[in-house]
């Protein structure tokens, strides 16, 4: 499963980050690493953003920003 197909108000943990490694990287600048645990607060109407709170921060998200984060 990944970011973008969790249910909002589940927490998730992180099992792999896919895509370039451009991407991965912003990703894990966010703070988004293997094993971080990650709560999905909310989706806008449309989808698109995604909230999430990592870390204890919050942290919006892209569709395809999420569909890279593989969860379990």
């Amino acid at each position: 499963m990944t970011l973008r197909e969790a249910p909002v108000g589940s927490t998730v943990k992180v099992v792999k980050i896919h895509g370039t490694d451009k991407l991965k990287r912003r990703i894990m600048d966010m703070g988004i690493t293997k094993g971080t645990e990650i709560y999905v607060r909310k989706v806008a109407p449309l989808g698109d953003p995604i909230e999430v709170t990592v870390r204890g921060f919050e942290l919006s998200l892209r569709k395809d920003e999420a569909e890279n984060i593989e969860t379990a």
